[in-house]
């Protein structure tokens, strides 16, 4: 449930605060006409993420056993490498994106209104499909089916909530830590969804160690205690010496990178 939650509400905040500050920018600029091209784009955007995950699921189920191990491998992996580039990304360029935005939004406007709906559609699709994979991904990790999409709308629902309040200035918060901290949760959550995608290709057959547990509590599936840590740390009661190492090394390695630097201040919300 956690899990799920941190990746409704980091992403669904992005989603809302680019949204807002494309909202903000057309009113401010005497356009507030252009504004349903602009929610046409979003609610397009929104579509297309749901149709995405609609259609890793309806794939997963219709898969061969095996298929299904190679389809979810490849997913996890993909995955982990999409929100490990996306929170170092909106470290390094949050800063910038109110202008980058801004002159996304006027150079469509050379395209008059459709312009608008793909600018908005393009702003905003990203963080979906992200969110959408690596949902799908996570989920495979936990072994309950209603915490986890508990967790999704409560997450979701506080991003949005969250994002009107800034967007009408009736609160206030430190967006340079918000993603900082969230970002290096998201970094546990990915090592959890990576070690997964190294299970499954390990069970195909494909990555050696199978049968060899750095431990294997035989009481653990469907506990409590498995329930907890595949929802924080994204690992099980039961783990290969191969997944642990490689959960391991890119926690480490990563978490390393992205913290070796103090946060930088994020002015995305005005």
């Amino acid at each position: 449930m956690f899990s799920t939650l941190l990746i409704a509400l980091r992403e669904g905040l992005e989603a809302s605060l680019i949204i807002g500050i494309l909202v903000a920018y057309l009113v401010r600029t005497e356009r507030r006409k252009s504004l349903p091209f602009l929610w046409l784009g979003v609610g397009l955007a929104i579509t297309l993420s749901l149709v995405l995950g609609a259609f890793l699921t309806f794939t997963s189920t219709q898969l061969s056993p095996a298929g299904e191990e190679i389809f979810a491998g490849t997913s996890s992996v993909t995955a982990v490498a999409l929100v490990t580039w996306m929170v170092f990304w909106m470290k390094n360029n949050a800063r910038q994106m109110r202008d980058s935005l801004h002159s996304k939004v006027d150079s469509s406007a050379q395209l008059g209104n459709i312009g608008l709906v793909a600018a908005a559609f393009f702003a905003v699709a990203r963080e979906g499909l992200e969110t959408a994979l690596f949902i799908y991904s996570n989920f495979k990790t936990v072994s309950s089916d209603t915490a986890p999409t508990i967790g999704l709308f409560i997450g979701l629902i506080i991003a949005i909530i969250l994002g009107v309040a800034i967007y009408r200035r009736s609160v206030k918060i430190n967006l340079g830590k918000f993603f900082t901290v969230t970002g290096t949760a998201l970094v546990v959550v990915a090592a959890g969804v990576l070690s997964h995608g190294v299970h499954e290709f390990q069970a195909f057959g494909a990555l050696p160690g199978a049968n060899s547990f750095a431990w294997n509590w035989a009481g653990g599936s469907g506990s409590v205690v498995e329930t907890l840590l595949a929802g924080t740390i994204g690992i099980g009661t039961t783990i290969t010496w191969l997944q642990l190492a490689i959960w391991a090394l890119y926690l480490g390695a990563t978490l390393r990178a992205y913290l070796k630097s103090a946060p930088r201040p994020v002015a995305i919300a005005a």
